[in-house]
């Protein structure tokens, strides 16, 4: 019964992340591509937490923070980019 649910879960995160790609490409401004693409990260931590029950092991949980980190990092630099149309600064000697 439980594996029956976290596979249709898996299924249903699974079109969650289709449809947001569709938002990455078709969205109408840049802030909606980066909501689309922050939340497909925040899917792919659900998918693989939810293969960690099916297997029964602890061993991708780094991979869940791994996923976390990148995804709060690239939200980041996608606000600064918006902001300031950069995302490194470079100081240049005059």
């Amino acid at each position: 019964m439980l594996t029956t649910v976290l596979m249709f879960s898996l299924i249903l995160l699974t079109a969650s992340i289709i449809i947001a790609l569709f938002r990455v490409v078709k969205g109408p401004s840049m802030a909606d591509r980066v909501l689309a693409l922050d939340f497909i990260g925040f899917v792919l931590v659900a998918i693989v937490a939810v293969l960690c029950i099916i297997v029964n092991t602890t061993a991708y949980f780094t991979v869940i923070l791994l996923i976390g980190i990148l995804s709060f990092v690239g939200t980041i630099s996608f606000a600064r980019f918006i902001e300031r149309g950069t995302v490194i600064e470079r100081k240049h000697d005059s």
